[in-house]
């Protein structure tokens, strides 16, 4: 018995590896329907119950999502992007204060880390985000300022940090949806000229306390008054130009 029972978990975990390969390759892409069970035993060339468990532990750590009498989809490429993205079914202040905790540390090492190539795209994104809302172009706003923030993360390379932010990156576009008319939209963006600003001068202290005023001037109005996110189905949330923490094409 023991020796079936171990025999019968390796299979399993490398059913659980490579199906969470072709998902990070993006064999299936986020939101697509995987093969039927019958299918991937065939293709891996093992049992369905294989199949079966392997499906399940990957539907715990996030990645795919199993829905009754309608098949098993990609819900993420990766277990933290899959564990993070709930975070889309969160009240909007919730959301902004992760953001906060995670982008004040990012400008700060964007600060000391960014190169002269960084600092060139936070500039054409700041371009294009500003004009963007000149054209009130909503769409192109919400993708031009949630890649504005990704890349000053990127810019302060810390992999693990990147890695968080990306899982979180559906919901900072949802929450640049939900606060891209607040009240004093001009304090906004002025702060979003400053934090530019002082990651160029290479002021860490500076670019911290920047990135938290950007936050703080989205979280003001929301003291009193939260907006949740609605879903719009299983795993949902709204998230225009954005698709697991990648900026989607347009066609």
């Amino acid at each position: 018995m023991p020796l079936a029972s171990t025999r019968r978990s390796g299979l399993v975990d490398q059913a659980i590896e490579q199906l969470r390969d072709a998902i990070k390759q993006e064999e299936w892409p986020v939101g697509q329907r995987i093969p039927t069970e019958a299918a991937l035993a065939e293709s891996l060339g093992v049992g369905r119950n294989t199949v079966r468990e392997a499906v399940r532990a990957l539907a715990h750590g996030g990645l795919l999502e199993v829905r009754q009498g309608d098949g098993t989809y990609v819900r993420a490429t990766s277990e933290v992007c899959g564990a993070i993205r709930r975070i889309c079914g969160s009240e909007l202040r919730e959301v902004l204060q992760v953001r906060r905790a995670l982008e004040v540390e990012g400008a700060r090492l964007a600060a000391v880390n960014r190169t002269d190539a960084d600092l060139a795209a936070l500039n054409d994104l700041m371009s294009l985000r500003e004009q963007a809302r000149r054209s009130d172009d909503q769409d192109a706003f919400v993708r031009a300022d949630t890649e504005f923030h990704r890349t000053i993360i990127q810019s302060g390379r810390n992999a693990l940090l990147v890695e968080l932010y990306r899982g979180i990156t559906e919901a900072v576009a949802a929450s640049v949806v939900a606060t891209s008319a607040p009240p004093e939209i001009k304090r906004v963006e002025l702060a979003h000229r400053d934090l530019l600003a002082a990651i160029a001068a290479g002021d860490e202290d500076r670019a911290a306390a920047e990135a938290g005023d950007v936050i703080d001037q989205l979280l003001a109005p929301r003291e009193e008054v939260e907006a949740p996110f609605k879903e719009e189905g299983p795993g949902a949330c709204p998230q225009p130009g954005y698709r697991d923490g990648a900026p989607v094409k347009e066609e």
